[in-house]
């Protein structure tokens, strides 16, 4: 993978599915692509405090299904559901189709690249220390069970005349095994001085291990076939 190639770029099609899951012509396509993205913006600006780090979009012939992943599923939802049904509205007229809004809660947001990665961009645009940001968030990240972190921050950190860039990490970040689960996320703190940019990778471990909740005995023992080596 190296420095410069997303992970999840990298994995689409591989290991994960796509955000946006419909075909369409060469002369839709282009229409099509600019309704996701003013979707995505519209949801995002609107609820910058429910901690939505991925909104995936189907579309079939009737209508646009829109799934929101949200830490705090309440403040989408409302009450009796009251925005949702607001929001459904909203998007309609935003891009003239039927628009169906399915709202599904993230169990640990700490291990959520995209939500980490808002917050720290949060923290320094109240004028933050950028080290001490940094460190809280790698704390918190590997407490709450991610195999490793990385944060890397560029511009004018603490006012500084030059820019550069400052990197932080903990535990590990395979750079091209498609199999660990590196999640991204990247955000800007707006600033008095200008924007830092802030990227976070998170190892979430692999996809193809099951979750341990230490009620399966067997997994503390030793196995019986040594583990196939990849080559690479």
């Amino acid at each position: 993978m190296g420095q410069k190639v997303n992970p999840i770029g990298f994995r689409t099609g591989v290991m994960i599915g796509w955000k946006s899951r419909w075909y369409a012509s060469k002369r839709e396509f282009s229409e099509l692509l600019i309704e996701d993205f003013k979707l995505r913006a519209y949801i995002k600006n609107k609820f910058k405090f429910a901690g939505i780090p991925k909104i995936e979009i189907e579309r079939t012939r009737d209508e646009v299904k829109v799934i929101l992943f949200a830490a705090r599923p309440g403040i989408i939802i409302g009450r009796k559901g009251q925005e949702v049904e607001r929001l459904q509205a909203e998007l309609q007229g935003l891009i003239g189709r039927r628009i169906n809004v399915k709202i599904e809660e993230i169990n640990r947001p700490e291990i959520e690249a995209q939500l980490v990665a808002e917050d720290i961009a949060e923290q320094l645009a109240k004028r933050g220390s950028f080290r001490r940001t940094m460190k809280r968030a790698v704390e918190q990240t590997m407490e709450a069970g991610a195999k490793g972190i990385k944060i890397q921050l560029s511009g004018r950190l603490g006012g500084a005349e030059m820019s550069r860039c400052e990197k932080q990490s903990s535990g590990s970040i395979p750079l091209s095994t498609l199999r660990a689960k590196i999640d991204y996320g990247f955000a800007e703190a707006k600033t008095a001085q200008g924007h830092i940019g802030c990227q976070v990778w998170v190892n979430q471990g692999m996809y193809n291990e099951e979750p341990d909740d230490g009620a399966n005995a067997q997994t503390g023992e030793a196995p019986k076939k040594p583990k196939r080596t990849y080559k690479r």
